[in-house]
């Protein structure tokens, strides 16, 4: 699919302004679509939107779903408003950082006194919505249901560490447990319900003021998920459903042992068997929500690195040949042609490379990696092609900012003349280089043109804390700033109708 030259920025939806202590789908993130039309951009760019899982730091890369939706972003105002709600009695929550113990204990009380309200007093029209909904949703959504009412019943523990019955999905013993938890069932129906209605009103919001919205498509799945849960039969799982492998990346020049990432890893000829159907489901839920989709680590499906989960690093993995572009057919068969760009980093070959551009995808330029004094190397702005998508900086790098004050002088001579630097902010003419790039798309993170250094940095890949938490002011979203983005989006010929 081809685009337009056009810009964006980056932004999770939780590290929006806002009085519930993280950023939520109603005014907050309206406000937000206003900055990014007024400051000429037609991107908004964000994490996955699952309900994240606090042991593993509440990253968005690792949530109890893929297709469902978190409720820490729903909005309460919109909920007062429609009467479910009465005073919010809101603590007084850190503008600047997402406190997310605080935070889930607040809101998921608020959300459940608004169920309570909602089953009394919903008006007739209320409850039609509803069940469409579940309806229309399909078996993703009685799945998630089930397996969030499972694990409260069962005090939050894995469900690797259930009951027999439960663990291993016994149809008898399910449906006793269907029957016996109805109403905490309902309960997860009814949050998604709630997220998927303020986001369809959001994405009509940011679609009308010319802001389309770019979501992020993880390939792996955790193993404390209603996907595994659900779909033992399409992940290299032993008989009692514990991984016989996991996933990861082998060793180089960031970590001497690899990276064990832990997540369990597909059984691609279970999946080609069965025509990729999963995926097609899962992009098809996405493709609900967002306008454009970015997959992450495209590297798995030409090949993966596979550990054996009962290793001790991730050098004892191996290479294993992944579904190359046949699950991109099999989409393209039921979905049609998508607006998909992708993430190819890392280990980079000639058989990934030909994969991406057979089916036309742009891959990813970043300006953080750049050798600034080689004007050939592949993350250099003079070198990038069209068809592709160039970073300033991402949500796993430091800001700008941030990766500029780390830079020997050497690198900051040259970047100084790749970008035309004459003293002042020089984020801003980083960030205009990039703009004034050939990439068809530009983004960068909304710390990037606010100049903010590496205490906004928002994750640090291999630590599992104190990421995901950074927020932005509401002032800090200026017109001036709007302003000078317009300029440089005009100049670069990134405005679009």
């Amino acid at each position: 699919m081809d685009f337009d030259r056009q810009s964006g920025l980056f932004l999770h939806v939780a590290s929006l302004p806002g009085p519930d202590g993280i950023g939520t789908l109603g005014d907050p993130a309206k406000t937000f679509v206003d900055f990014l039309a007024d400051s000429g951009q037609s991107l908004w760019q964000f994490c996955p939107l699952g309900p994240t899982i606090p042991i593993h730091d509440n990253s968005p890369y690792q949530s109890y779903s893929a297709f469902a939706g978190n409720p820490l972003f729903i909005d309460l105002d919109e909920l007062v408003e429609r009467g479910w709600l009465e005073d919010l009695d809101r603590p007084d929550f850190d503008d600047g950082t997402v406190e997310y113990g605080p935070v889930r204990e607040y809101k998921e009380a608020r959300l459940e006194d608004a169920f309570e309200t909602f089953k009394t007093d919903a008006s007739d029209d209320d409850r039609a919505d509803f069940e469409a909904f579940t309806d229309d949703a399909g078996d993703w959504l009685d799945e998630y249901a089930l397996y969030r009412a499972l694990r409260t019943h069962f005090d939050g523990v894995s469900w690797l560490d259930w009951p027999e019955g439960a663990k291993m999905r016994d149809p008898e013993v399910l449906e006793e447990y269907r029957e016996e938890l109805s109403e905490t069932i309902e309960y997860r129906k009814f949050l998604q319900w709630l997220f998927d209605e303020q986001w369809s009103e959001l994405k009509a919001y940011a679609n009308e003021r010319g802001v389309d919205l770019v979501g992020d498509m993880p390939i792996y799945v955790d193993l404390d998920s209603a996907d595994v849960w659900a779909n033992p039969e399409i992940f290299k799982l032993d008989e009692q459903r514990e991984p016989k492998y996991v996933s990861g990346v082998p060793p180089d020049e960031f970590s001497d042992d690899g990276q064990m990432w832990g997540t369990p890893v597909y059984d691609w000829a279970a999946l080609a068997e069965r025509d990729y159907g999963w995926w097609v489901s899962r992009f098809e839920r996405l493709l609900q929500r967002v306008d454009i989709f970015r997959i992450d680590h495209f590297k798995g499906f030409e090949s993966y690195w596979e550990i054996p989960a009962d290793a001790d690093t991730a050098r004892e993995g191996e290479w294993v040949d992944g579904p190359h572009e046949d699950i991109f057919y099999a989409v393209r068969d039921e979905l049609g042609e998508l607006p998909i760009v992708v993430e190819d980093l890392g280990e980079i070959t000639d058989e990934m490379d030909r994969i991406r551009e057979d089916l036309g995808y742009p891959g990813m330029n970043v300006a953080a990696f750049t050798d600034w004094c080689d004007g050939d190397s592949r993350y250099h702005p003079s070198s990038y092609d069209e068809n592709s998508v160039a970073y300033t900086s991402t949500h796993d790098t430091d800001t700008v900012a941030g990766w500029y004050a780390d830079l020997d002088e050497q690198q900051k001579d040259c970047l100084h003349y790749a970008v035309d630097y004459e003293g002042g902010d020089v984020h801003w003419d980083i960030l205009d280089t990039i703009w004034g790039s050939d990439s068809v798309i530009t983004l960068a993170q909304v710390q990037d043109p606010l100049g903010y250094g590496s205490d906004a940095r928002f994750n640090v890949p291999g630590t599992e804390e104190d990421n995901w938490a950074w927020r932005v002011s509401e002032d800090a979203l200026s017109a001036d700033v709007a302003e000078r983005l317009y300029e440089i989006t005009e100049s670069s010929g990134r405005l679009t109708d």
